[in-house]
Order: structure tokens, then sequence, then C-alpha cells
């Protein structure tokens, strides 16, 4: 059976290991009412700012997973991991490539019973992940929709991230890739910068993921929590 630590999760707080947070805004985000912490990062993230992250985040009782793009930093003492692959890269070390010489190295080190795969959707051309791992971000809303369903039927991934990193995303696109989506969890990140956006987001997506803004506007940050959890019992409520 594969781990489920993630199947609760409405609103989640993103953390990059290479961007400096201080210990009160650490401290907020840690006790806001987020359903868990999420550490990872498109470029930067190394196995000693990982671990310096953690064992800050690990005196709160929120529960804490990791983002392991690079086994290098595979930093054990998180609740969870997931395995990123890129489902619309061009270049097929971001698909099955880095997966492979993982598990040649390090999978007999691995937890498994702590670690899901992750399939992302990339659809911001701009954004730093779509840069680093070949995305063909501007593909059609059908093309979307496909490779959601690759992900979703033929391979059974148990989460498929839909990233805008950076711009706030398609919210019908957002929908109907949900209504397409068999047994996927759907986790939706980019643009969050307050609670109207986080509120929309939580219409369509399982999880809302929300970081940028906490390096920019705290305020705005923690305001997302109640936004998403108010949004999903008006969702629940209207179904």
């Amino acid at each position: 059976m594969l781990p489920s630590f993630y199947n609760t999760w409405k609103h989640v707080f993103k953390l990059d290991p290479e961007r400096p947070i201080d210990d009160a805004t650490l401290d907020a985000i840690c006790t806001s009412g987020t359903d868990a912490i999420l550490v990872g990062g498109s470029s930067g993230v190394t196995f000693d700012n990982t671990v310096d992250l953690m064992s800050r985040i690990r005196r709160y009782e929120v529960p804490c997973a990791f983002e392991l793009s690079d086994p290098a930093c595979g930093v054990p003492g998180f609740d969870g991991y997931f395995i990123p692959t890129v489902l619309n890269t061009k270049k097929s070390e971001w698909l099955i490539g880095y997966h492979v010489d993982a598990l040649r190295d390090f999978g007999h080190l691995l937890p498994w019973d702590m670690i899901v795969g992750e399939a992302y959707l990339v659809l911001n051309p701009d954004s730093t992940v779509a840069t680093l791992t070949g995305a063909d971000a501007g593909i059609s809303n059908g093309d979307a929709i496909a490779f959601s369903q690759v992900a979703d039927r033929l391979w059974n991934m148990p989460i498929l991230y839909v990233e805008y990193s950076g711009t706030f995303g398609d919210m019908e696109l957002l929908k109907s890739i949900k209504a397409n989506l068999k047994q996927a969890h759907l986790f939706y990140g980019g643009g969050i910068d307050g609670p109207e956006r986080a509120a929309q987001a939580a219409l369509a997506a399982d999880t809302v993921v929300v970081g940028n803004i906490i390096y920019e506007n705290l305020d705005a940050a923690l305001s997302t929590v109640g936004a998403v959890n108010l949004s999903i019992k008006e969702r629940d409520h209207v179904l």
C-alpha cells in the first residue's frame, strides 16, 4: 500500500532551503494552522541547508515533508518524501534518467514506506523550473489534460502537481484537469499571493501550495490558510 501521509492536506507552505528565513517568520508559518510544511526548491538545495531548515522546523508539531530531486540531499527525519518527475519535459533525465541513477546508487537506503511519486506538470514557460527541466510549458489545454491522464490513469501516479511557479494559473483548466482524474491527488502551486487566489485554487485542487509570498509578504501568506479552509467548506456545502 502506498504511503498516504499527504491525503488530508488542504493547505501547505513550501519553504526553499536556499532562501533565508528568520526565526520569527518560521514560527509564524509553523504555527499558522497549515496542514504541513513542504521543503524543496528548483536550485541551490544542498544536504547542509536542508538539514538546517528541517532541524528548525522540527521544533514544531506541524508535519514536514521533503521534495527529493537530488539523492545527494536525502536528509533523514522527514515525515514523508516526494520524488518528482516532469511530465512535459524535453529532457529524459527529468522523466526517468535521474531516478534510475538515484536508485542504482541509493535505492537500498531509501525509506520506501515513506516515499511517493509526484508527477509535475509545469505550465509557466518563464519559470525557473521550466528552464531547468526543459519543460514544454506552452502546451494547449487539451495536451495538459492528456498529460494529466497519462500520469493518473496509465502510470497510476499518486500525486499530480500542476505548477505555474511565479504566476497565477488558469483555474478553469485546473478544474478540467481535476474532473478528468480518477485517483491522483491534485496539488496546485503558483502565484498564490493572498486569500483571494488561495480560495480560487482551493475550489479546484486537493492541496494548495503557498511558497514565494512567504518571503515577500508574511501577513498575506498567513491569510491564505483560513481562505483555503473556508473555500473548501463552502465548496463541500454546495456539493
